[in-house]
């Protein structure tokens, strides 16, 4: 049994297998796509960590260039129009930026997605790696859509393969990282602050044994085979927000331009994706020096770039850019939620540091000054999540709860205006059944069917940041706002009942019982109070987050 895990992200995608013999996690090196790592530890060892970057460049007249070889190669500074990086944040936020016109062909983010794991996969046939699992992890706060792209693409990657069936499994990364440390451990609560290139996502989780005597995952991290249902999970609060180490290298780079009075604009594209990677290079230096300088020469204007941050300095950027009061809110929402449960700060016995984000100063030095230095852990920043989806094989279950509210969208033809209807609210565990039915009429006289627009509710943190006359950045508090999204990706709605006869305004016509079972898929049973006739018994409408 092989099962692979890929931990596909903003900047850098891993990807790790259990090895048969072993049945220990090893992360796979790729050749000309991968980069390494050079990870130094606390006690002063180092040690190589392979991982991808999630670049993609698609070559004039055909050819795709992926991973290590972009910047070996330095294709974006070149052709920054062929160049797609960070489209991971594409994939998952509600909007899709329009796809890119390259040779006559549409690329978008869906697409050079595919194309990097689709490498990934043939990489894995040529290493003759054959999946018996395929896991992918998740953003914490991702939406149906994003999971329904990754289960499409799996779907098509394990058909390569027809002799045998692949499952195909996804977990969000904070749980992913948290059951790879505290699985050591079960009943142990931990607490998993994952930060890196597009997102900031955490998970508090606890393990515990399924019975008493069973055997327990070794402390050198392997998985017993002989015991594969060993473990059951339990995930107790999750937080999220859409902000990486993305946004830190152009927060960086438009400070400095700001001070040159200067912009993204007046430099080019060209000098954009330079100034973008020395903001990263000092971004990563910092997390080792108190005061970081990078350079570089514009041979084509002859124009000097020099670039000096200090510690501190990054720390008013963020602060200014409300990253460091987003994450303070975050941290908040997860202890606040765990309190509702019943469990206290101090039963968190672990503050796990996952994502290279995670290493910047301000960052750790905050969630330490929450926590305690004895309890936060970064020992293991870039292979945590992937070794950690990894360990679902000695998990039983996991037990969880819906990450956002989910409503249904009604037209009310006297206001002329649509209104929510919540079914199911943000934390409700699952399975769940609404305890009362929806009753619902037509709009016109004379409809034959009943539509639902269902959709996910989630709440959305945004700042509007300006400029003051002399160029000083100021910013207006974080103010909380709903986000609708419908389930639908093309909008149309979901068809709950056919009416005969036809239905008349003001005169209740279908109730419908709702609810979500263990595979997280929304059901409904729909009554027509006109007939008494079940129209639909426990349809499913919609798989949710």
């Amino acid at each position: 049994m092989t099962i692979v895990a890929i931990d596909f992200g903003t900047s850098n995608t891993i990807v790790s297998f259990l090895e048969p013999d072993t049945q220990s996690p090893k992360t796979l090196r790729f050749g000309a796509i991968s980069r390494i790592f050079r990870l130094q530890a606390q006690s002063g060892e180092s040690r190589d960590v392979p991982t991808i970057p999630t670049l993609v460049f698609i070559r004039a007249g055909g050819g795709v260039v992926l991973g290590q070889q972009v910047r070996l190669q330095r294709l974006g500074f070149s052709q920054p129009e062929r160049l797609f990086k960070a489209f991971k944040q594409d994939l998952v936020a509600d909007f899709q930026p329009p796809p890119r016109q390259l040779d006559g062909q549409l690329y978008d983010a869906r697409r050079v997605g595919e194309l990097l794991i689709e490498e990934i996969w043939q990489q894995l046939e040529d290493k003759y790696i054959q999946p018996s699992q395929l896991i992918f992890t998740v953003p914490v706060g991702a939406f149906e859509r994003y999971l329904d792209w990754f289960r499409d693409l799996g779907r098509r990657l394990a058909a390569r393969t027809p002799a045998t069936s692949i499952p195909i499994r996804l977990v969000d990364e904070s749980t992913a990282a948290a059951l790879g440390y505290a699985v050591r451990n079960p009943g142990a609560i931990a607490l998993v602050v994952d930060f890196g290139g597009g997102t900031l996502d955490l998970s508090l989780v606890r393990t515990a044994s399924r019975q008493a005597g069973t055997a327990m995952a070794s402390p050198t991290y392997r998985y017993a085979s002989a015991e594969p249902q060993t473990f059951q999970a339990e995930v107790l609060a999750k937080s999220d927000a859409y902000v990486g180490g993305e946004d830190i290298d152009s927060w960086i780079v438009d400070d400095y331009l700001r001070r040159r009075r200067s912009s993204r604009q007046a430099v080019g594209e060209v000098g954009w994706q330079n100034l973008l990677e020395i903001g990263e290079r000092l971004k990563i230096r910092l997390s080792q020096e108190e005061e970081a300088k990078e350079s570089w020469l514009d041979e084509e204007t002859f124009t000097s770039y020099d670039l000096t941050l200090s510690r501190e300095q990054l720390e008013e950027i963020l602060e200014r850019q409300q990253f460091l009061e987003q994450l303070r809110q975050t941290l908040d929402e997860v202890l606040e939620i765990a309190q509702g449960k019943g469990i206290g700060k101090r039963e968190i016995e672990q503050v796990i540091l996952v994502g290279g984000s995670c290493l910047i100063p301000a960052v750790r030095q905050l969630i330490t000054s929450y926590f305690g230095k004895a309890k936060v852990k970064l020992g293991n920043p870039f292979e945590a999540v992937c070794h950690g989806a990894l360990a679902l094989s000695a998990v039983a279950e996991v037990e969880d709860y819906l990450r956002h509210s989910y409503a249904i969208r009604l037209w009310e033809p006297h206001n002329r205006r649509y209104s929510y209807f919540v079914l199911f609210e943000q934390g409700s565990r699952y399975p769940c059944t609404r305890a009362e039915p929806l009753l619902l009429q037509v709009a016109t006289d004379g409809q034959t069917e009943i539509r639902l627009d269902i959709g996910e509710v989630a709440a959305v943190s945004q700042a509007e940041v300006s400029f003051d006359e002399r160029g000083r950045m100021t910013s207006s508090e974080l103010q909380q706002h709903s986000d609708y999204r419908s389930l639908d990706s093309d909008r149309d709605r979901v068809c709950a009942a056919r009416l005969d006869p036809p239905g008349q305004m003001g005169v209740d016509r279908i109730a419908i019982a709702f609810e979500v079972d263990r595979e997280r898929v929304l059901r409904a049973t729909v009554e027509d109070l006109l007939t008494q006739k079940v129209l639909v018994d426990r349809g499913a409408i919609a798989k949710l987050t």
